[in-house]
């Protein structure tokens, strides 16, 4: 016998021989809209990996978070704060080991911070496979181990190594990367030169031509000027402009030369004793101060009569330790 629930009507008996009548299906609820899930959480695995940025770091910026690093016995860099912001051009200025070049490594993955962080669009760069950061950032060493027997075209197609394919050939596309790259830089008239044959300037700029070749956003230059004559020195630093704009490239370089950095760089900053002394437009930074304190010289600062930036006029070192 079946049972009723309390409060519901008894059903009506069904006589004998006829058809029992159809069952209606209850009506079902309308399904309900599912709420969109929240974003993580701000100490979940993502904020973990990425910068204060988040997920929406634009595509060519570099940030160094409180960045300490040295070696046995000695402090390189003292807590190192820089952004540099997508298209930007920032020039690193200093003494011979005040961290430099250094700071240029860490951002390219090389090395890895004894303490705080560098970020390439947002990504932690301590978090990044070697391929990964090579597909974010190329680095322009400040001097390169000799290649005998290369020509300009194989060198150049070394700078295809994050896009490589499992086996390490090139994938379809790459030789157009490469020829841009070369003729961006003006050298496509030498691929098939061997790279022995050119002069310290001409190669410079085929390294140059292989970094492009990375096909990234940021460009990192150690030094690019060192060894070359005053022409080969213009040629690559307006090539640098020049490519800056083009390509919308993030530019970091290493200079020696405070007139290049306060010429071609949007920003300076300078470096003393493993920590940001100074940081600003050219106009800003480059003063009699910035000299004496960071450079270790005595000197004068005036005004280019065409371009309007700082021009220096060094006269005479300080005592040996003052601005060290």
């Amino acid at each position: 016998m079946t049972s009723v629930p309390a409060g519901a009507a008894a059903p009506e008996p069904v006589p004998a021989g006829a058809a029992a009548p159809e069952r209606v299906p209850a009506a079902r609820p309308a399904p309900q809209r599912v709420p969109d899930a929240p974003p993580p959480a701000p100490d979940g695995p993502t904020a973990a990996r990425r910068g204060p940025a988040g997920p929406q770091a634009p595509a060519g910026s570099v940030r160094v978070e409180g960045v300490r690093f040295g070696y046995p016995g000695r402090e390189v860099l003292a807590g190192v704060d820089l952004r540099v912001e997508p298209g930007e051009s920032v020039a690193l200025v200093g003494l011979n080991g005040c961290g430099k070049s250094t700071l240029l490594r860490l951002c390219a993955g090389l090395l890895r911070p004894a303490a705080g962080r560098v970020l390439l669009d947002g990504e932690e760069v301590a978090r990044l496979s070697r391929r990964a950061t090579a597909r974010r950032v190329a680095l322009l060493h400040q001097s390169a181990p000799p290649v005998p027997g290369m020509t300009v075209r194989q060198l150049v197609r070394q700078g295809r190594y994050a896009a490589r394919g499992p086996l390490g050939m090139l994938r379809d596309g790459d030789d157009a990367v490469c020829a841009r790259a070369l003729a961006d830089v003006g050298v496509q008239e030498w691929a098939d030169r061997p790279v022995d044959d050119l002069s310290g300037g001409e190669r410079q700029r085929v390294r140059l031509a292989m970094a492009l070749a990375q096909d990234t956003r940021v460009l990192l230059l150690d030094e690019p000027t060192t060894y070359l004559d005053l022409r080969h020195q213009l040629e690559v630093m307006r090539t640098v402009v020049r490519l800056r704009e083009e390509r919308g490239l993030t530019v970091l370089m290493v200079l020696h030369d405070l007139g290049h950095a306060a010429r071609f760089a949007d920003r300076i900053v300078a470096l003393r004793r493993g920590r940001v002394a100074a940081d600003g437009p050219p106009d800003e930074v480059v003063t009699p101060h910035l000299l004496a304190e960071v450079l270790g010289v005595v000197g004068r600062v005036g005004r280019d009569p065409e371009g309007g930036w700082p021009v220096c006029y060094p006269d005479h070192p300080l005592p040996s330790g003052l601005a060290e």
